[in-house]
C-alpha cells in the first residue's frame, strides 16, 4: 500500500510541476504576441496537432518503403516452379490415381492466353461488336483471298451472337475503311457465333459479269434474278406460294431485270402460264406471244378486269380442292400462273368521281385478295413500281408479298416502304439509298429475313426471242393435232400469217353456211371459243389470241 501511495503522490507532484510548466510557456507565449489567453491556447493547441500529423504521415511511408523491400527479396529468393510443385495435389489422391483438373489447376496457377487475331479483335471492338475485354482468338479465324475480296470465317467470343455483329455491320465497314455496301455477312443457322464477312476490294459490281448460261439458270435452286457481288447467281428459292415487290425510281433497271427473271422462268421453271400488264406500253412486249393474257394498257379498269379473272380463277381451284378433301383424294396440281404487272401504282390512283372512288376501292380489295388469297391455288403476283411512296400501292395490299426487292431510292424512308417498315431492324440491311444509281438493275433482295445485294441480268434481245420462240413451239406441240384449234393455229403458222378473216378461216375448217352471221357462230363453237376480233374493217382471229386461247385449256 505504502508503494502505490508514494506512486501516486509522485505522478500527483509531476502533474502538477507540468502545468506549472505549460502554464509559464502559454504566458511567456501571450507575452511575446501579445494575445488573449484563449487565442493563445488554441494557437498551441493547433501547433502541437500539426506536428502530430506531421510524424504520423512520415512514420507511415517508412513502413510501407519497408515491407515493399521485404517482399522483392523474397519474390526473388523464391525457386522456379518444377514437377515437385505437382507433388502435393498428386500425394492427396495417391499414386495411380486420377487428379482432380480443378484442384491441379489451383495448384499450377491460370494457363498462359491463347493467340488473338489481333486485326479483327480491334475492327470489332473499335465498331462495339465485341466489349473492349473480349477477343477474337486466332484458332477461330479463318482468311481466305477471293478474286473479288478477302472473306473471313471466324467465331465471336461467347456469349457474343451473329447479331451483335450484324448490328454493327455499318461501323465494321467504316473500321475497314470502306462502305457498308463492300461487305457481304453471311449468318450460320446452326452456329449463333460463326461469321462469314466477306470484304470487296473493289465497290460493288464495277466490273459487270457475263449473263449466265443455259446451264447455270437450269442448274440454280430456285429462281435466278441477278448476280451477288461475287457474281454467283441469286434469287428467290421459288413462286410457289410466294409473292414478290419490284421497287425503285424511274430509269433503275427494273424493266430490265423483270425481262431477265421471265426468261429464266422459261427455260428452268416448267410448265407454267403467263399474265402480263403492261403499264410502260412495251416493257413486256417480248413475251406476248406466250402469255396467256397480255394486256398493254394504264386503264385501272383494265387492271381490275385481269385481277378479277385470277381471282376466278383461284376460286374454282379451290373448289376443286374442296372437293378432292371430301372424297378423300390427293388434292389436284395446278399449272402455275404468275401475274406480272409493271407500273402497278397507276393502277391504284383514285380518281374525283364518285363512279371512280368506287372503282379504286374495288382494286384495293381484290388485288389484297388475289395476293393473300390465292397463293394456295397456285397464282402468284409480281408488281413493279417507280414510285415506292406510302400512298403509291396501299399498305393492305404492299403488306402482303413475302419477297420485296428495292432497287435505288433516293431515302431511307421510301426503301421503307419498299422493303417494309421494320427492315433495318433486321439482320445485317442495306441501304438502298446508297446504291450507285449508274449501276443499272442494282438492288437490295430481301428474301426469308436476309438481305442480298445483287445485279439483274441483261440478257441480249436475241438470246430472250430465241427463249421465246422456243417455248412457243413447245406450248403448240402438246396440243393434240386433230383438234380444229390446233388445226387454226397450224394453219395461220403454215401461211405465215398473224390474222386470218372468218370467211377465209371458215371453209378451211369444214364450216360451209352462207349467212355470215351463222358462219361466225358455228366457226367460234367449233374452235372451242377464242376472242375474234376486226382488223381494220375485217373481223377475223389473231393467231396471238388463238394460241393464248389454246395455252388456257379452255
Amino acid at each position: 500500500m505504502t508503494s502505490k501511495s508514494d506512486d501516486l503522490s509522485g505522478q500527483l507532484v509531476g502533474t502538477i510541476g507540468g502545468l506549472v510548466v505549460v502554464g509559464a510557456v502559454l504566458a511567456a507565449i501571450k507575452d511575446k504576441l501579445g494575445l488573449s489567453w484563449l487565442a493563445t491556447v488554441l494557437l498551441v493547441v493547433g501547433t502541437l496537432v500539426l506536428l502530430g500529423y506531421g510524424a504520423w504521415t512520415v512514420r507511415r511511408r517508412v513502413v510501407r518503403a519497408w515491407e515493399s523491400s521485404k517482399t522483392g527479396s523474397a519474390s526473388l529468393a523464391a525457386p522456379a516452379p518444377d514437377q515437385g510443385a505437382q507433388e502435393p495435389v498428386q500425394a492427396l489422391h495417391g499414386p495411380g490415381q486420377a487428379v482432380d483438373p480443378a484442384l491441379q489447376a489451383a495448384v499450377d496457377g491460370p494457363p498462359s492466353a491463347a493467340p488473338v487475331d489481333a486485326g479483327l479483335t480491334a475492327v470489332l471492338r473499335r465498331a462495339g461488336a465485341i466489349a473492349p475485354d473480349e477477343a477474337i482468338l486466332a484458332a477461330d479465324v479463318t482468311v481466305e483471298q477471293l478474286s473479288v475480296g478477302t472473306l473471313y470465317d471466324f467465331l465471336v467470343p461467347s456469349p457474343r451472337k451473329h447479331e451483335d455483329v450484324a448490328k454493327k455491320i455499318g461501323g465494321i465497314a467504316s473500321m475497314f475503311g470502306v462502305t457498308r455496301l463492300h461487305l457481304k455477312l453471311e449468318t450460320d443457322r446452326h452456329n449463333e457465333r460463326r461469321i462469314r464477312l466477306l470484304k470487296l476490294h473493289e465497290p460493288p459490281f464495277t466490273n459487270e459479269f457475263p449473263a449466265p448460261t443455259r446451264h447455270e439458270i437450269e442448274t440454280f435452286t430456285g429462281v435466278p434474278l441477278g448476280h451477288d457481288v461475287t457474281g454467283q447467281l441469286a434469287g428467290v428459292p421459288t413462286l410457289e406460294k410466294a409473292s414478290l415487290l419490284v421497287a425503285g425510281m424511274t430509269q433503275m433497271g427494273k424493266t430490265t431485270l423483270i425481262n431477265g427473271m421471265i426468261a429464266c422462268l422459261l427455260i428452268a421453271y416448267g410448265e407454267f402460264e403467263l399474265y402480263l400488264l403492261d403499264g410502260k406500253f412495251c416493257g413486256l412486249t417480248k413475251f406476248e406471244r406466250i402469255a396467256t393474257r397480255y394486256e398493254s394498257s394504264d386503264d385501272p379498269a383494265v387492271f381490275l378486269s385481269m385481277v378479277q379473272e385470277l381471282n376466278d380463277r383461284s376460286e374454282s381451284r379451290y373448289a376443286e380442292i374442296k372437293e378432292a378433301i371430301r372424297k378423300r383424294e390427293r388434292a389436284p396440281e395446278f399449272v402455275p400462273v404468275i401475274f406480272i404487272v409493271d407500273e402497278v401504282a397507276d393502277f391504284f390512283m383514285s380518281g374525283v368521281t364518285n363512279e371512280e372512288k368506287d372503282q379504286a376501292r374495288q382494286i384495293v380489295n381484290d388485288s389484297r385478295r388475289l395476293v393473300s388469297k390465292s397463293l394456295e391455288s397456285g397464282i402468284s403476283t409480281i408488281f413493279m413500281t417507280q414510285r415506292p411512296s406510302t400512298n403509291a400501292i396501299p399498305v393492305e395490299v404492299r403488306d402482303q408479298f413475302l419477297y420485296r426487292l428495292c432497287l435505288y431510292v433516293a431515302s431511307a424512308g421510301t426503301a421503307k416502304v419498299a422493303l417494309g417498315d421494320t427492315y433495318f431492324e433486321t439482320i445485317a440491311p442495306i441501304n438502298p439509298a446508297r446504291i450507285d444509281p449508274l449501276l443499272k438493275g442494282t438492288g437490295v433482295l430481301f428474301v426469308q429475313g436476309r438481305s442480298t445485294l445483287i445485279r439483274g441480268f441483261d440478257f441480249d434481245d436475241s438470246f430472250i426471242w430465241e427463249v421465246v420462240d422456243e417455248r412457243a413451239r413447245g406450248q403448240l406441240e402438246v396440243l393434240p393435232a386433230d383438234t380444229p384449234l390446233r388445226q387454226a393455229i397450224d394453219l395461220l403458222r403454215d401461211k405465215g400469217v398473224d390474222f386470218m378473216s372468218t370467211a377465209d378461216l371458215a371453209p378451211a375448217m369444214g364450216v360451209m353456211e352462207s349467212d355470215a352471221a351463222k358462219t361466225g357462230r358455228e366457226l367460234n363453237a367449233r374452235l372451242g371459243g377464242p376472242t375474234s376480233r376486226r382488223s381494220g374493217q375485217i373481223r377475223g382471229y389473231f393467231l396471238e389470241d388463238l394460241v393464248a386461247h389454246a395455252r388456257s385449256g379452255a
